[in-house]
């Protein structure tokens, strides 16, 4: 009869039954994920896929020596700072230098602590993360005819030692005041080029390797 209703074939309805839990899924799949997203943007959380850069690891090395292995000195000597690589920065440690280099001028005395920085650092130094950038094939000379009073000339020209070996020797000769010039360590090398004055400040220490060292005007 024309217009009669006519039920659905039964695979059509089996097929109907069959999609709707899948397409039921789908959608409750796609909202937890929407629902992740909106989350995230709420707590500030932006998705990144370059990968970040957190910055290099604390360092683990104490820089500090145990009391127990503080280098013994003999009588007739004295305890010296001198300024060591450690953690990419520069830290005293003491050294035993001769009683009687500071008397002996200041050309006895910059070779006494040159001795002492250029040294290998002993176990007890290595195990707390001590090293040395100074050559141990460096040497100081007297100063020229000429020179600025105060004048120290080294094997090698200043510039051409390493940031760290330079920062390393500016500083410890600074903690000697018979060293020191206006404030400032005067440094000269083998070669015709003028002495100049170097100074050691707290951005040398924090960041030896970077150039730091900064040198004043030339002495008159």
């Amino acid at each position: 009869m024309t217009g009669a209703f006519r039920p659905e074939p039964r695979a059509a309805r089996a097929s109907g039954v069959s999609r709707a839990p899948r397409r039921r899924a789908a959608v409750a799949v796609l909202g937890a994920a929407l629902a992740a997203v909106a989350l995230a943007s709420g707590c500030g959380i932006r998705t990144t896929s370059v990968p970040v850069d957190a910055g290099a690891a604390p360092s683990r090395v104490p820089c500090k020596l145990p009391s127990a292995d503080v280098t013994t000195r003999s009588p007739d000597s004295v305890a010296a700072p001198v300024y060591l690589v450690c953690a990419s920065q520069l830290v005293t440690v003491d050294r035993p230098v001769p009683a009687d280099a500071s008397g002996s001028g200041a050309l006895g005395a910059a070779r006494a602590l040159l001795d002492q920085v250029r040294q290998a650092p002993p176990e007890s130094e290595r195990r707390a993360g001590f090293s040395t950038a100074v050559p141990a094939e460096l040497r100081v000379e007297p100063s020229r005819a000429g020179d600025p009073a105060g004048t120290l000339r080294l094997s090698s020209q200043p510039e051409d030692l390493s940031e760290e070996a330079l920062a390393q020797l500016v500083c410890t000769y600074a903690e000697n005041e018979a060293l020191v010039t206006e404030g400032s360590v005067v440094l000269g090398g083998p070669g015709e080029y003028p002495p100049r004055g170097y100074l050691c400040t707290s951005q040398t220490k924090a960041r030896p390797q970077d150039g730091t060292t900064p040198d004043v005007l030339d002495p008159d």
